[in-house]
């Protein structure tokens, strides 16, 4: 099976170079069986390496970018976590069929939560809370840099460029004044800190409604924390909100933010991936309606 296309500079991907790649460079699994994974994931091809194994494949040249990074730091990651995240097996390297490193990881059992059938859904408030505070407090000296960790208005000729190209499939008056009053909101004046930075329904495992791991640490790295809140309002029902807030103890200027950083984010990606990856836009169009929603605009 070929990984479905997202992008235009993609590479090609499908399960014959996944074995081949196997085979020539960790012949111990050869024979286990490779398996396509069904995945909103817009960076990395998945494949799952018999019953206890993942391969990660970049799909681009940027996402190629992020291998070394999450080689060196999410072991390290790992022991500091009150949750499973992936932990790199083994690396493999460029050939003639396929340009970029990739990574042979743990599998993680755990299904993607589905927006608006959460079964205890102040109770995963509550699991990613402490999460994001158990990544805040790990020790950001030497950490890398993460883009998701830079000011709110960092996302701002995107996201306007995104508006323009909405222009009658989205309120794009009531967007852009909600976008425009965020961009006010002074910036994190606090020290640095850890963040995954893409907290999505699709980077957020679940077991029996409980979280139990996060995957994809292609956008962590140290800055403003405050993208994490995006979770708030691209998984979390609108009365679980609030208890996720208190137990992050963030304030209005935080809050505000967070939201900014949930519609700017959803903005860019919904104009990309309106017809390459339907899962995702479904997921902005849902944060968009709900950030409007929480300022007040209904419709």
């Amino acid at each position: 099976m070929c990984a479905a296309k997202m992008h235009a500079d993609e590479a090609d991907i499908d399960d014959s170079l996944v074995r081949g790649l196997i085979a020539a460079q960790f012949p111990q699994w050869a024979d286990l069986r490779v398996e396509a994974v069904a995945s909103s994931g817009t960076d990395n091809a998945m494949y799952r390496l018999g019953e206890d194994m993942a391969v990660r494949l970049p799909r681009t040249a940027g996402a190629a970018g992020d291998v070394e990074p999450e080689q060196r730091w999410q072991p390290w990651l790992a022991s500091r976590l009150p949750v499973a995240v992936p932990v790199p097996l083994g690396k493999g390297t460029p050939t003639a069929d396929y340009p970029w490193s990739w990574t042979v990881c743990r599998w993680l059992d755990g299904d993607n939560p589905v927006v608006g059938r959460l079964a205890q859904p102040a109770l995963l408030a509550t699991e990613l809370a402490d999460f994001i505070t158990a990544l805040r407090r790990i020790d950001p000296a030497e950490g890398p840099w993460t883009r998701r960790g830079a000011p709110l208005a960092t996302l701002d000729a995107g996201a306007r460029a995104a508006i323009a190209q909405l222009h009658g499939l989205i309120d794009t008056d009531a967007v852009t004044a909600v976008w425009e009053e965020a961009l006010k909101i002074p910036e994190r004046s606090g020290p640095t800190a850890w963040l995954h930075g893409d907290l999505s329904p699709g980077n957020v495992l679940v077991r029996g409604g409980r979280l139990s791991a996060v995957i994809d640490f292609g956008c962590a790295g140290v800055g403003d924390p405050t993208a994490d809140l995006m979770v708030a309002w691209n998984l979390l029902p609108a009365e679980a909100r609030g208890v996720f807030r208190d137990a992050l103890e963030a304030d209005d200027a935080m809050w505000a933010r967070g939201r900014g950083w949930a519609l700017g984010v959803a903005l860019i990606q919904l104009p990309y991936y309106w017809e390459t990856n339907p899962v995702l836009a479904a997921n902005s169009r849902h944060v968009i309606r709900e950030v409007l929603a929480d300022q007040g605009y209904v419709g």
